[in-house]
């Protein structure tokens, strides 16, 4: 069954504030908040800081909306620009924001002269909180649903599927931050884990349009290939590889 919650928090005026908005701003402070405060334990310059994430965070928006509409409604582009603007409206894309923020954190850190990986590790926590609000604001959305099934709950929660994704890989995050582990590797780990995660359990129970000839199994609503299960091993196989390579640096702060 779903439960029918109202999207919208609050409205002042003409102005509305939707749920989605709200544990967006929340997830971004919190990771933020996080990045800031130990980057500067480890003496890195405040103003630098600030600009990398106000950046981050912006080109991590336009990266998540420009990626819904890639492969939504890519006729936008060309006969209605304006309402690829309309992000209030609705409409991003986990892997359109991540590309963006991480284009662009590599992008200036390159331009600074410092290390993008040992930011990207401190963006971890920020990623992970952000995946599990963001399913909860999906909730008061009634969308990312999951499909229908002939057990007893009816129909597969992948909202909170998809939050007990998040958690688990902040649990990770903080139980290897104990470890002497090369920069770099909590962030392309997060990326391989995330992804496998995602692919093998949330998206074999959402309600996605299936592609080559995908195939439900109807009493366990279970189903493959979904777009992002067919997408899932080149990152997959970039991510390691990334690891592999975060060996040849030096242990992580």
């Amino acid at each position: 069954m779903l439960i029918d919650l109202d999207p919208v928090a609050f409205q002042i005026g003409p102005f509305i504030v939707y749920w989605y908005g709200v544990f967006m701003a929340l997830a971004f402070a919190a990771g933020a908040w996080y990045l800031y405060t130990q980057a500067r334990k480890r003496g890195m310059d405040e103003d630098f800081l600030l600009n990398f994430t106000i950046l981050v965070i912006l080109a991590g928006i336009a990266g998540a909306r420009m990626m819904f509409v890639l492969i939504n409604y890519p006729q936008w582009f060309i006969y209605d620009p304006v309402q690829v603007l309309k992000i209030y409206q609705g409409g991003l894309a986990w892997h359109g924001g991540l590309l963006g923020g991480m284009l662009a954190g590599w992008w200036y850190t390159s331009r600074k002269g410092m290390s993008f990986n040992s930011l990207a590790d401190l963006a971890v926590p920020g990623l992970a909180v952000g995946y599990f609000m963001i399913r909860i604001a999906n909730i008061f959305n009634q969308e990312i649903l999951g499909r229908s099934t002939d057990f007893w709950f009816d129909r597969w929660p992948a909202q909170p599927i998809g939050s007990i994704i998040g958690l688990t890989l902040l649990a990770r995050y903080f139980y290897l931050k104990q470890k002497s582990l090369p920069t770099g590797y909590q962030f392309w780990s997060f990326i391989f884990y995330h992804q496998l995660l995602r692919s093998a359990v949330e998206e074999m129970v959402r309600e996605n349009p299936l592609a080559l000839g995908g195939y439900i199994i109807p009493h366990w609503g279970l189903g493959f290939f979904t777009l992002a299960q067919i997408s899932t091993p080149l990152i997959m196989a970039f991510a390691y590889w990334m690891m592999r390579r975060s060996y040849r640096l030096p242990p992580a702060p």
